[in-house]
């Protein structure tokens, strides 16, 4: 038994000992260094309303929520549903515990690719209320047009993309309709079996009855700093974990006992994404899960998962500690060419950076990478995301706390919070932007899900955010200076056609950074499926591609300034450049 397993066993019972419902550490913010006095060429505004995203994302009461389901939230999507080459956006939403008011429900927006968006949910058959969590995408059928998994405290959904603007609910006859209702939470597509068909992974945050949970401040559980709160997630049973096999015939087949899925339990799941973390082409599954141990399931090879988060590092932080995992960043931060993890959690506690080493043994960054100097927000969705094309990953995650009720009573825990930059530093040191970001990531929202992608096509990456009653956000990112980029769109074919799970490596300028085509990140919602990278002073790129199928293509001298379309086995397909 190694360090981090004995630490793990020795440490979490004692934890879920004590009374508070959520997992914080209570620590204190490390102290800030020296501005570095670099210039920081990203700056965000928030342009919804202009851009014609005026509904509010409804989701249980405003002053008050009496239940942890009204408290969680969902996430969102940048998606390109008809396959016209501009990003359109999709809004999950919730409901109210007396009823759904007029404007509840999910939404789609079509891009007009001027800058503004029209609302096409009735017309593409997307119209439907609920209790909605988690969004993922993938060509489940391979016919060239994504679609759409839904995940619900209630019945999931699978859309159908029909090709023509339209969407079909084909969830009974896939086989995926539950015998009993759940709490399901973060989604995924993925081809773990790499047949080349998109097979699907969800969890389940726990076990939820409006009849038997507990009230505000009825127990340890329900309260937080001496106020009565929403119960949760500690003193509920915990989810569990749920694997479909794609059968080729639009069907799935429940794999989780065979698989060995099934035997990660104990932990209540949100966050789930697919990548190759061990670099040996097959698709593993991590899962941030909310004040219990994360869950890392390895590929076998062999059609079953083992859970090695404890092993890896990534179920806990470095001194053993359970905390709140909500949203996750799946980036190359340090330029190694491995993936790394970023993950977010409550307040009085950091956010968390795990560097792997290319094998899935990962090491907790936050202290040394700087990170420490901020824990006053509870965090959600996040991305590794370069945004100012300077060659360097940075960090961005969006904030909001899940008590409305305690801003009443404790002024210093407000509802309403900022977004944060952690810009890269290039040295394994990030620093904190808030207010030098622009008005866009200065402005305080009760936000959850977010996603990032470049909406006006104009070479840099922009972030949609879920604010919980509020109208969504959308900073548009306006990029000074001459930094380069280039954007890569993959197409599978003995791949799934989405090429989920593909991990492409850039070389440039002396530099490598590693990214793959994510069905699912941030918290529950859906980045830009072409992959964004930015340069620096780079004028090309050369390309390395490890597609789905275990098979590997390169391509030298790319050149900057334009998005790639690359088919596997048939190279570079289409160019273009696009300007600001």
């Amino acid at each position: 038994m190694n360090r981090r397993t004995l630490l793990g066993l020795l440490t979490t019972p004692a934890l879920n000992a004590f009374g508070q419902g959520v997992a914080t550490r209570n620590v204190k913010p490390t102290r800030r260094g020296k501005p570095s006095g670099l210039p920081f060429h990203a700056r965000f505004t928030d342009v919804a309303k202009q851009a014609g995203l005026t509904a509010p994302t409804i989701y249980g009461g405003v002053e008050q929520k009496p239940f942890i389901l009204e408290a969680v939230g969902c996430g969102c999507a940048f998606l390109d549903y008809d396959n016209d080459g501009w990003l359109d956006i999709f809004i999950l939403g919730g409901t109210r515990l007396e009823g759904a008011p007029p404007h509840a429900g999910n939404r789609l927006y079509k891009n007009n690719r001027d800058g503004t968006f029209a609302d096409v949910t009735d017309k593409a058959g997307l119209k439907r209320t609920g209790w909605a969590s988690a969004v993922c995408i993938g060509d489940f059928d391979n016919d060239g047009h994504d679609d759409l998994f839904v995940t619900y405290f209630g019945q999931n959904v699978l859309y159908r993309n029909n090709g023509d603007g339209t969407f079909t609910d084909v969830t009974k006859r896939a086989g995926l309709l539950q015998a009993n209702p759940r709490w399901s939470s973060g989604c995924t597509f993925v081809d773990y079996n790499r047949d080349g068909l998109l097979d699907l992974f969800m969890g389940s945050y726990l076990e939820f009855d409006f009849k038997s949970v507990p009230k505000p401040g009825e127990n340890a559980n329900c309260t937080w700093k001496g106020v009565p709160v929403n119960c949760g997630p500690r003193g509920l049973p915990p989810g569990a974990l749920t694997l479909y096999r794609n059968n080729g015939d639009g069907t799935f087949t429940d794999v989780t006992s065979e698989s060995g899925v099934g035997r990660a339990k104990g932990s209540y799941a949100m966050t789930a994404v697919v990548a190759d973390f061990d670099n040996d082409g097959w698709p593993d599954i991590y899962v941030a899960c909310d004040s219990t141990p994360s869950f890392l399931l390895r590929n076998q090879q062999d059609g079953t998962f083992a859970e090695i988060g404890l092993e890896s590092g990534v179920a806990l932080n470095e001194d053993g500690m359970e905390q709140a995992g909500m949203g996750l960043g799946i980036g190359d931060y340090n330029l190694d060419g491995a993936l790394d993890i970023y993950k977010t959690h409550f307040s009085d506690d950091t956010s968390i950076l795990y560097r792997n080493d290319g094998k899935a043994m990962f090491d907790d960054m936050t202290i040394r990478a700087g990170l420490s100097v901020e824990t006053r927000f509870t965090g959600w969705g996040a991305g590794i995301a370069d945004l100012d094309n300077d060659g360097w990953p940075d960090l961005f995650h969006v904030t909001g706390s899940v008590y409305p009720e305690v801003e009443k009573k404790i002024p210093g825990y407000p509802y309403k919070t900022p977004r944060v930059v952690f810009r890269n530093l290039g040295n394994g040191q990030f620093e904190q932007f808030i207010e030098e970001a622009g008005p866009g990531v200065a402005a305080a929202h009760p936000s959850r899900g977010c996603a990032f992608g470049d909406f006006d096509n104009d070479g840099d990456l922009d972030v949609l955010i879920v604010n919980l009653n509020e109208p969504p956000s959308l900073l548009r990112n306006d990029v000074s200076g001459d930094h380069q980029w280039l954007k890569v769109k993959l197409m599978g074919t003995k791949s799934n056609r989405t090429a989920i799970g593909a991990k492409v490596i850039a070389h440039y300028g002396g530099r490598r950074q590693a990214q793959t085509v994510l069905s699912q990140s941030s918290f529950y919602s859906v980045n830009d499926l072409r992959l964004h990278f930015g340069l620096g002073k780079a004028a090309s790129a050369d390309l390395e591609i490890r597609w789905p199928s275990g098979g590997a293509e390169s391509f030298k001298n790319v050149a900057a300034g334009r998005l790639v379309t690359i088919c596997e086995g048939k190279g570079i397909v289409s160019e273009q450049k696009f300007s600001r």
